[in-house]
């Protein structure tokens, strides 16, 4: 006897059951089956999302497919990571935990009251580090509003409300936690998290995401990228070799101003596709002296 043919119904009729198998053939849309390679399908039905529908990324660049592969795993790494290291710190601090004993004998160890390690460290301080950060909030703002970009004054304000927001946050950090510094500091408290490399990390990191995107060279970028950590790490080492903080003072730092600047990075990225769209919307062709 030969099979009742079905009826095959149009293309965008809704059936309340799952599609049957038939007799000598194989489903549209099994994975691995031979031929073209290509899923059987109406020459009427639309493409699934037309290039220019997709939402750009956070850097821009139109066509990445919503969510990007791997940004969830990144925005955990540099923030949920750094938060939970900067929690589990403060409380050892707090309770006087393992940590804390541990983070002496590091210290005691470490300590050498020499004048190069005290420059190290000063090159932390909002004297040195501030103006660093506002040369490079005027130099983008310039670069900015000479490509005619949409809200070129947004990023530099960003960076300047994140920097003024250091002081806010580590000195009730200070109070709170109430550390007593090493013995070279002599008698006194709110050493913890360190001010000197809180600064440097937001004055130094934000500076960088800044310049970034007006950088062409992908080699140029690394050694500004290189740079920024490379001093970051001379201040940290800086103040616990010359005495001024316990290692755990700088690691806390560390870890709270790497989740300030993820938030800023993060920001930043939004601005970049917020100026794509407008001008792709807008029908302008992108400048050639803005950010790549």
């Amino acid at each position: 006897m030969r099979d009742t043919p079905r009826p095959q119904g149009t293309v965008g009729e809704l059936r309340p059951w799952p599609p049957q198998l038939r007799p000598g053939r194989a489903l549209a849309h099994t994975p691995g089956a031979s031929g073209s390679g290509s899923p059987h399908r109406s020459d009427s039905r639309p493409p699934q999302t037309p290039r220019g529908g997709r939402r750009s990324g956070l850097d821009g660049r139109l066509g990445t497919t919503p969510p990007v592969p791997g940004r969830p795993t990144l925005l955990f790494l540099l923030l949920g990571l750094p938060a939970l290291c900067f929690a589990l710190i403060t409380w050892q601090v707090v309770s006087g935990g393992l940590l804390v004993r541990v983070d002496e004998r590091v210290s005691h160890a470490l300590v050498d009251p020499q004048r190069f390690y005290g420059a190290l460290a000063d090159l932390g301080s909002a004297t040195v580090a501030v103006p660093v950060l506002a040369v490079v909030i005027g130099y983008v703002a310039w670069q900015g509003r000479a490509a005619g970009l949409y809200r070129w004054w947004l990023p530099p304000l960003a960076a300047a409300v994140l920097m003024a927001l250091v002081p806010a946050l580590v000195v009730p950090l200070k109070v709170l936690v109430d550390r007593p510094g090493p013995p070279v500091t002599g008698p006194g408290t709110g050493y913890y998290p360190s001010g000197h490399t809180a600064t440097a990390s937001i004055a130094y990191g934000a500076a960088t995401l800044l310049v970034l995107p007006w950088l062409r060279s992908v080699h140029v970028r690394r050694e500004v990228v290189t740079a920024c950590a490379f001093v970051n790490l001379a201040v940290g080492y800086g103040l616990v070799r010359r005495g001024y903080h316990w290692p755990l003072d700088v690691v806390a730092s560390w870890c709270l101003c790497a989740m300030l600047l993820t938030g800023l990075w993060v920001f930043l990225g939004r601005s970049a596709v917020s100026r794509s769209s407008r001008r792709t919307s807008s029908g302008t062709p992108s400048s050639s002296s803005g950010p790549s």
